[in-house]
């Protein structure tokens, strides 16, 4: 298995290796690793590799050329902008301590001329290096602008160089255009011949390429390997704001041209199984692998022993209303509504359990409560640390309801997310925006509200709905089967299946009971 990450913040990855190795195959996760520190360790019967990689070719060549022409001012693109920051800081320090030599001097009751001599040439100094870090600042400045405008050009030349790149190697344009790929194939590339695995299961549109290689390298050397493309998202349909310049033209020629290696395909959702079949032309329908959560028996506490009590971490009683938010937070994720909205819900409190553990709140979090703060409901917003991916359903449960407030983008109308599944199993009602997946499925089912997407009004007439009658939304998910199929067990089975059919000679022995289930699965 493929991925494109450092594995412990990908709970699909982490849920797909621990399963396999489970059902009996001999499972190796590659992961993302940092320069020169590999990394080991056992994820079940799952062995996963954190692979060294560094990424020279991440940055364009036109990034480590001088940009005369946005800055003429500008440092070079060598190093000497961050030496030179670091030179001026040093320089502040040095004379904070002389200042603080001469104030102890004049202590102890030393007032000569060369004591006076020595200030006035300290305020001196002083007044230089704050015209020193001025200039330095400015030309460290003009020189990300500079790099950045390069990075996310849109200008002619920009357009002209795509067009060339693409009229001249059609789909194998990216090579010019996001050559930063190939340091994922340096990197992964030698471990998976090592290796000599008989599938390979690549995660999401980089590792896509990288496990096309692996195979085509192996089928050459004579070995039958299979390869399975995991695609996570519709990569035309991604965030535009993160797709500037030719990044994302180049990444689609990437998937493009590796797609037809793919043995078989499997997705997250019915909706991108059809965007799929329609971008590429697959003439076999990808088989769908839902984003649900493992119903597994989970530890009570985390690995610290500290209890997992969602309104305790919260200060919080039992009779205090409490909103649960899980998973990252970014402008298009919409939290901001649920900030906006407090001021009209006052007794209400949100959890946003939202940061690896031990590590810093994002920028855009402190935004957010800097925003709360404005509005006078810093007191109701906590921010919390995320648990195992297999506690979360448990740990939420403790909540009066969840939200999902999600942006209009092209992949977030056309899937279920990780944070619904976890979200029912918790059995919360759920408040979720208008996505249209998400939102038909809360309509059919009746176990939440649906808002416009980004209107608070609308948001906080959905809460007070929910909160008013939990029971009613709560209901829905004592229908039969609902719950159990939408648990990661079942899903498991019909990854399961897809291994089964492509390497049929090679697949563990399976219990004789579960034999005729999975192969109708896998058809």
């Amino acid at each position: 298995m493929l991925v494109d990450n450092a594995v412990r913040g990908d709970s699909r990855v982490q849920k797909a290796a621990f399963s396999a190795a489970e059902a009996g195959w001999e499972v190796v996760l590659l992961g993302r690793g940092r320069a020169g520190q590999p990394e080991t360790w056992q994820l079940g019967q799952a062995e996963v590799r954190l692979v060294p990689m560094v990424a020279p070719m991440a940055k364009h060549r036109r990034e480590l050329r001088r940009v005369w022409q946005r800055g003429l001012l500008a440092y070079p693109p060598n190093g000497v902008a961050p030496y030179r920051q670091q030179q001026m800081t040093a320089w502040r320090a040095d004379l904070r301590v002389r200042e603080d030599q001469l104030r102890l001097a004049a202590a102890t009751g030393r007032d000569d001329q060369r004591l006076r001599l020595q200030r006035q040439v300290l305020r001196a100094e002083r007044a230089a290096a704050g015209v020193a870090q001025k200039w330095v600042s400015f030309r460290h400045w003009q020189l990300t602008q500079g790099q950045k405008a390069r990075r996310n050009s849109t200008g002619p030349v920009s357009r002209l160089s795509t067009w060339f790149w693409e009229a001249v190697k059609g789909d194998g344009a990216w090579r010019r255009l996001e050559p930063g790929l190939w340091d994922y194939e340096l990197a992964y590339g030698p471990v998976i011949d090592e290796l000599r695995p008989d599938l390979i299961h690549a995660n999401d549109y980089k590792m896509l390429g990288v496990g096309a290689r692996a195979t085509i390298r192996a089928r050459a050397a004579g070995r039958d390997v299979k390869l399975v493309w995991d695609a996570h998202e519709f990569l035309p349909g991604l965030n535009p704001a993160l797709a500037k310049g030719s990044w994302l033209r180049a990444q689609c020629a990437h998937e493009r041209e590796y797609a037809p290696v793919a043995d078989a395909v499997v997705t997250v959702s019915e909706a991108l199984a059809d965007l799929l079949v329609r971008e590429h032309g697959l003439t076999e329908r990808p088989a769908v692998v839902m984003n649900a959560p493992s119903v597994r028996g989970a530890d009570a506490a985390d690995p610290s022993g500290a209890a997992l009590d969602l309104r305790a971490r919260c200060g919080v009683d039992a009779d205090t209303p409490l909103l649960a938010y899980s998973g990252g937070i970014a402008p298009v994720r919409g939290v901001d509504v649920m900030v906006d909205g407090l001021p009209q819900l006052p007794d209400v409190h949100i959890a946003l359990v939202s940061v690896p553990p031990g590590r810093p709140t994002t920028p855009y979090i402190d935004k957010l409560l800097a925003r709360a703060a404005e509005l006078g409901v810093a007191d109701r917003v906590h921010v919390l640390p995320y648990v195992g991916h297999n506690q979360v359903a448990q740990f939420l449960s403790a909540a009066d309801a969840a939200v999902s407030p999600l942006h209009h983008l092209p992949n977030h109308e056309i899937a279920l997310s990780n944070k619904f599944f976890e979200y029912s199993h918790a059995r919360l009602p759920i408040v979720v925006s208008d996505v249209k997946t998400m939102a038909e499925m809360v309509r059919t089912t009746g176990q939440g509200e649906v808002f416009r997407a980004k209107d608070v009004d609308d948001y906080v007439r959905a809460v007070r709905a929910v909160l008013a009658d939990p029971a009613r939304y709560r209901a829905a998910y004592d229908r039969p089967g609902l719950l159990e199929e939408w648990t990661w067990e079942a899903q498991a089975k019909v990854l399961d299946g897809v291994y089964r059919r492509l390497v049929p000679g090679k697949a563990p022995a399976l219990p004789s009971d579960d034999e005729a289930r999975v192969l109708e699965v896998s058809a």
